[in-house]
């Protein structure tokens, strides 16, 4: 085992990101357009986004405002966004610059339309100015850069075969379950910076989730019943509480940064903070806390190489199978025991459908949350869903390849069906 690949890994998927990660990838590819551009007397501005795109931007607050929407975040990126800052493109964002972005929506330069692809995250950005134009092609990842154009001329292309990249050239052929067993197990903790710094930052925004009001208040209001004793202060709900609050602030728009996972903040939260909150409950050590994160963390990543980057079905059941192995680790269950949880998050969760990035999101992370922990402690006690029982199968790598295959081939209609019903809403 080549424990480089490993770090790497780490520090390619673990990405400090402000906001939503679909409308923050349209500001960032503005903003790379406008880099390319000549002149600054914008006339036009096109967006082509693929349906996932549009779904997970429509009703999700961009950082630092109180608007949503491709429009926006694409006349954000143009006017204020920094796009040497990658997924924190729209950090330091003023009230002028809100007003500017306004102001272009509402003089008509800004349309955006559903791409021609069958690609899942697929963003295409055309600007024009009297003396220029531009376009940029954001591709398969969030910052995946496929092309720069400046009045037709090519300024840069992404990877050798960007264009046709997919979920399953992503996944690295050294993770699975027992390569990252022993990983989590020899590594030195001082190499797992990275994995430090998502329990800081995602710490810091549950904390301002539970302090503050934003969103549904999934968190917070998870906290008042508690005291109130109609829930009681028990271990899921605690970590139910934690992640939630930190899932609110994020929907609904806070200027703090998090620490994504696999493309995703939501992903990033809930593969952290429900290992840290049922740590914080069981007091364990600094070390053992590390390495339960860093196992939820690549858990995480391996299912998600092989899930893709965005799906009809939710990624929070993903992250959450992540968080049920670390807080299994906690508990001092071993290998066999992780994957039961693994078994037993599979047996439960799959299915949640993902309907677009929104304040809702916050009790579909609590409710993984809550899985997490359930699915942890049946492990704990050696009961894991059998091979005989729905899409689970003997080996838990073959059930993770079942849900990859729901999500990948079983869901494309069901998608479809949801972009169609949230573009047409009746009144």
């Amino acid at each position: 085992m080549d424990k480089k690949q490993f770090l790497d890994v780490l520090s390619e998927e673990l990405v400090v990101a402000l906001g939503c990660t679909e409308p923050i990838a349209v500001a960032y590819a503005g903003a790379l357009a406008k880099k390319n551009l000549r002149g600054t007397n914008i006339t036009s501005v096109k967006v082509y986004a693929s349906g996932n795109v549009l779904k997970n931007a429509m009703a999700v607050a961009i950082p630092g405002t109180q608007s949503c929407g491709v429009a926006m975040a694409v006349a954000l990126g143009i006017v204020a966004g920094d796009a040497d800052k990658n997924l924190e493109v729209l950090a330091g964002l003023t009230a002028e610059d809100i007003a500017k972005a306004e102001a272009m929506i509402a003089q008509g330069s800004v349309a955006v339309q559903v791409a021609d692809t069958n690609k899942k995250l697929y963003i295409e950005v055309c600007i024009q100015t009297p003396e220029s134009n531009a376009k940029v092609i954001v591709a398969d990842e969030h910052t995946r850069v496929a092309l720069v154009e400046t009045d037709g001329q090519i300024v840069r292309t992404g990877e050798s075969g960007v264009l046709e990249y997919s979920a399953e050239e992503n996944a690295r052929t050294f993770l699975d379950i027992d390569t990252i067993w022993e990983f989590v197990q020899t590594v030195d903790i001082e190499e797992l910076g990275i994995v430090r710094q998502s329990i800081e930052l995602n710490q810091r925004i549950s904390d301002d989730g539970l302090q503050n009001s934003y969103g549904l208040q999934v968190g917070k209001t998870i906290k008042a019943y508690v005291s109130k004793g109609i829930f009681g202060d028990d271990l899921a709900t605690h970590a139910m509480a934690l992640t939630a609050a930190a899932s609110d602030a994020r929907m609904a728009g806070s200027s703090m940064p998090v620490m994504s996972n696999s493309g995703s903040g939501n992903q990033g939260i809930s593969a952290t903070i429900p290992v840290v909150a049922v740590g914080q409950r069981l007091q364990v050590s600094h070390e053992k806390l590390i390495r339960a994160v860093t196992l939820s963390h690549l858990i995480t990543i391996y299912i998600k190489g092989k899930f893709g980057r965005l799906s009809a079905l939710c990624g929070a059941t993903v992250s959450g199978t992540g968080a049920s192995c670390g807080i299994t680790y906690l508990m001092d269950g071993g290998k066999a025991e992780i994957k039961k949880a693994i078994q037993n998050m599979l047996g439960n969760v799959t299915g949640m459908l993902c309907d677009g990035a929104k304040a809702g999101c916050a009790m579909k992370v609590s409710t993984c949350t809550n899985a997490a922990v359930q699915s942890a402690l049946m492990a704990i006690m050696g009961f894991g869903i059998q091979e005989t029982e729905g899409i689970i199968e003997k080996n838990a790598s073959y059930s993770i390849d079942n849900l990859c295959r729901i999500g990948n081939e079983g869901s494309i209609e069901a998608d479809k069906i949801i972009l169609e019903i949230m573009l047409n809403k009746k009144e």
